[in-house]
């Protein structure tokens, strides 16, 4: 028996459309468990910015799974994180799952306030997504055949983000997750010019990897209109936590769910498959 089979409370999923979170919607639904999408486009929506949209998603819900926009390593995310967590508990919330990133010290700050918030909590420190270079703001460069970013030889763990919802699913149908912070990190280290390397090769294609100057990056983000508070998020991304202080592997996904965390290869492979990286015709 699951964990919420006994009551069949929804679970929200914050961030319910993104990358993790409508993976994720997707498990619990097809397992015949009641979800809530916390979107602002949802019915009730919600939006972190907007605190009285916070109690209507959560009314009547019985776990959460927390995705922060833009990202738990923005300044002030442990705040808005611990009041969320409180109202949640206060409002009969028994379960929460925090994403959250490795080597981002607001972001254990966040950890921390969902630790204290009474719930029974599971937090999910991970690398950089696989996805990134295929669903998010990696997506264009890799299309356009050049990818430039400030960031050298450091090697990242990239893990699936399928490899991430099925730890969360975990969390909230089994027990054994309660109190445990897992580290999620794919199998092996790779630098940017070696997984773009990856992609060239299994896509077919010719994509190259340009190191450059934190300025340059700076000012690129600026001409293409991005949003400030996302420039500078990502500025502290990859001039900061891109040291080489998240630069080993971890088997917390072994630990969590008893098989290996999913290789790039095969993420490369089945995004070309699905004709993510396909030329125009």
């Amino acid at each position: 028996m699951t964990a919420f089979q006994h009551d069949m409370k929804p679970i929200l999923i914050l961030g319910g459309t993104g990358k993790t979170g409508r993976r994720i919607a997707d498990q619990p639904a097809a397992q015949g468990l009641p979800v809530r999408i916390g979107s602002r486009a949802a019915r009730p929506s919600f939006d972190w910015e907007n605190r009285a949209s916070w109690a209507p998603a959560l009314e009547g819900v019985g776990a959460v799974y927390i995705s922060y926009y833009p990202d738990l390593a923005a300044p002030g995310a442990a705040e808005v994180i611990g009041a969320f967590a409180d109202l949640a508990v206060g409002l009969g919330v028994k379960r929460l799952v925090l994403l959250s990133g490795r080597g981002e010290p607001e972001a254990q700050r966040a950890e921390e306030r969902v630790r204290q918030s009474g719930a029974d909590w599971t937090v999910l420190r991970c690398s950089w997504f696989m996805q990134n270079f295929s669903e998010g703001f990696v997506l264009d460069a890799v299309m356009a055949g050049e990818v430039a970013l400030p960031v050298g030889a450091v090697g990242e763990p990239f893990i699936d983000a399928d490899d991430i919802a099925d730890v969360a699913v975990a969390a909230f149908t089994d027990n054994r997750h309660i109190g445990q912070l897992y580290e999620l990190t794919g199998p092996r280290l790779l630098t940017f010019a070696e997984a773009i390397a990856e992609i060239a090769t299994v896509a077919g294609r010719d994509i190259r990897f340009v190191e450059i100057g934190a300025a340059d990056f700076k000012a690129g983000l600026a001409a293409a209109q991005l949003p400030r508070d996302f420039v500078e998020l990502l500025m502290m991304l990859f001039t900061e936590v891109l040291d080489g202080r998240n630069e080993h592997v971890v088997d917390d996904v072994s630990r969590a769910l008893g098989r290996a965390a999913r290789d790039f290869t095969d993420y490369a492979n089945d995004a070309t498959a699905a004709g993510i990286w396909a030329e125009a015709q």
